[in-house]
């Protein structure tokens, strides 16, 4: 099957079907979205799903009532503070998982802005996009206030228990995995995922066991972020704004956005890269808003009330571990989220991404697997959601002066194909709607390569 239909798979919105259940206890190392999302697919085919957590979750268990005043960062998600968005096709996932979702964060205060309230800035002009059908409904809340309400719901699952613990290694016995190791203790597993994030010690515990070490590709992008908060009133014309400053002769590259969240706040993001980093000073904050980013980020900057310090965040690169390239690995055990893949976050694919990997789980595990040999279709169908989302976000990340690859096959002709399409979309409704839908990961990449839609975005896109 084609990388497309497996992704239009893999993302579908349908409620899954064929459940049964097939082990006794699966363990998830790691409680964060992605460690949870796995937690809720292995609830259907485990009588017994342990998430071990190195922050205690039992603590954070927070109805949705409470969940807007009392939702916080937690130590274990150093960029919780910053801004997160969470694209439409993980907004499926949590329908999809999760009936009732939507609304239920909406009425404990997730922000579904109105129509004609948003603004997009690119290289400082104000671009109206064209037509391209209804408005989708967004979802827009701080990380920690959506986490707290998918932890809140997968700890109701009657088959779901976490234990405060960090990781230590996994325990491998004739070629798979029969459990795992943390704080000194071992616990049985018949299945194992490890969602412990971009530091994952993975690749160190297969080594250790005398498998090898998945390839790491790395893409060096030097993010540098500053977020604060600030009170968003009640006659705010603007509620969400986006900027991007593309680089070129005598440009620097930026990238900044401001968006509603729960609490009546606005969540406001400054970013640079390489020396271009913004500080934590709060005087520091507000000019660049003023100076760097259009008139609409130094109104909100200058006149609405701070709440808290600025909050900064540095990402040295994108990473991916390639888990389907491994020719030996021990079976019952997968890995999800930035355990595999990690990008650069402005382009919000992190959440949506771990979203799609429960899907390919949830996809391996309903299609009758061999469960004595390794998970290579849930490796493979992951590997389609991480070449979408790596696609989209290291082609731009590849325009920037000081990022030096590498360089897909073929760059310099996607670079320039890429661009067009590009200037196309915003005069084109159907350009239009067709990117959105690569880049809010509803659809493949290669939907952007089909011939005729190729022909008229080249056709407006030299026009433009």
């Amino acid at each position: 099957m084609s990388a497309a239909r497996r992704f239009a798979a893999i993302s579908t919105s349908e409620p899954p079907r064929g459940q049964r259940r097939l082990f006794r206890q699966a363990v998830v190392l790691g409680g964060s979205i992605a460690g949870l999302m796995a937690a809720r697919v292995l609830s259907d085919h485990a009588e017994q799903v342990l998430v071990v957590e190195r922050d205690d979750l039992a603590g954070l268990d927070l109805p949705s009532e409470r969940v807007a005043a009392e939702a916080a960062p937690r130590p274990g998600v150093p960029q919780g503070s910053q801004v997160h968005a969470l694209l439409p096709s993980g907004l499926n996932q949590l329908r999809r998982w999760f009936p009732g979702f939507v609304e239920e964060a909406l009425a404990a205060g997730a922000v579904d802005p109105p129509a004609g309230t948003n603004k997009f800035y690119l290289d400082g002009e104000l671009r109206d996009e064209p037509p391209s059908g209804p408005a989708a409904q967004a979802l827009i809340s701080s990380r920690p206030f959506l986490e707290a309400l998918i932890r809140h719901r997968v700890l109701a699952l009657p088959n779901v228990r976490t234990v405060q613990g960090r990781a230590e290694d996994i325990v491998v016995r004739d070629g798979a995995v029969t459990g795992v190791r943390f704080e000194g203790r071992e616990e049985p597993a018949d299945f194992v995922v490890d969602a412990t994030g971009r530091s994952s010690r993975l690749s160190d515990w297969l080594e250790a066991h005398g498998y090898p070490r998945p390839p790491m590709q790395r893409m060096g992008i030097k993010l540098n972020y500053a977020t604060a908060l600030f009170r968003r009133p009640a006659d705010a014309r603007v509620w969400t704004c986006i900027s991007i400053a593309n680089p070129g002769p005598g440009k620097v590259a930026r990238i900044a956005g401001f968006t509603p969240i729960e609490g009546d706040r606005w969540t406001v993001l400054v970013s640079g890269y390489a020396a271009d980093r913004p500080g934590r000073d709060a005087a520091e904050f507000r000019q660049r808003c003023v100076d760097d980013f259009p008139r609409e980020f130094g109104e909100v900057a200058t006149t609405a009330e701070q709440v808290g310090d600025v909050i900064t965040y540095h990402q040295a690169d994108s990473r991916r571990r390639d888990f389907h390239k491994l020719t030996r690995l021990p079976a019952r055990l997968v890995a999800a989220g930035d355990a595999v893949a990690s990008f650069n976050p402005v382009y919000g694919q992190g959440m949506t991404s771990a979203m799609l990997h429960a899907s390919a789980l949830s996809e391996y595990l309903r299609g009758d697997p061999d469960l004595s040999r390794p998970a290579r279709s849930y490796f493979a169908d992951v590997k389609v959601v991480v070449d979408a989302a790596w696609q989209v976000s290291t082609m731009a990340d590849l325009a920037l002066p000081h990022v030096d690859g590498p360089y897909p096959r073929g760059y310099k002709a996607i670079q320039w194909v890429s661009g067009l399409v590009f200037r196309a979309s915003m005069r084109d409704g159907s350009v239009s709607h067709r990117l959105n839908q690569v880049t809010t990961m509803l659809a493949h990449p290669s939907a952007l390569a089909e011939p005729r839609f190729l022909l008229r975005a080249l056709a407006i896109g030299a026009r433009a």
